[in-house]
């Protein structure tokens, strides 16, 4: 787990990263911003799934006001800190995803997916940056950790 917990150290610095810079772009990127929603919704549709809550009908595709990002940032930096201070590794959960369909899945991938997801939207999101003028964000997990 403590791997998992750095990747989550390294998840809230980096969204944290592409929220002040998309505040100091203001409106211009739309995409981006939309991606940015993406990347929250859907943390906080596996932090629901997790804590056995309810996630449907959540619409991880709708674009957030960075205002409502930056809440929905905080309140899932806060439900992940809480979760991964009591989990084992071999903890499973059965949910049902977006269209009703069951799955059981150990805790520790679900963990590593979001994570993972993360990134891989924030590097779409980098690449926004940079077809518009902007500089990209340096979300490096080596720079993260010096």
């Amino acid at each position: 787990m403590e791997t998992i917990i750095k990747m989550y150290q390294h998840l809230d610095w980096a969204n944290l990263r592409i929220l002040e810079t998309l505040k100091t772009m203001g409106d211009h990127n739309s995409e981006a911003k939309r991606l940015f929603s993406h990347i929250l919704l859907a943390e906080e549709v596996w932090l629901l799934r997790i804590k056995g809550l309810d996630s449907n009908p959540q619409e991880i595709w709708t674009e957030l006001s960075l205002e409502k990002c930056s809440n929905l940032l905080a309140k899932n930096k806060q439900g992940f800190s809480e979760l991964l201070g009591g989990l084992s590794e071999t903890d499973i959960i059965v949910y049902k995803n977006s269209t009703g369909k069951k799955f059981s899945t150990a805790v520790q991938d679900i963990l590593t997916h979001v994570a993972l997801h993360g990134q891989y939207h924030r590097g779409q999101i980098n690449r926004l940056l940079r077809e518009e003028g902007f500089e990209p964000v340096n979300l490096d997990y080596i720079t993260f950790v010096r």
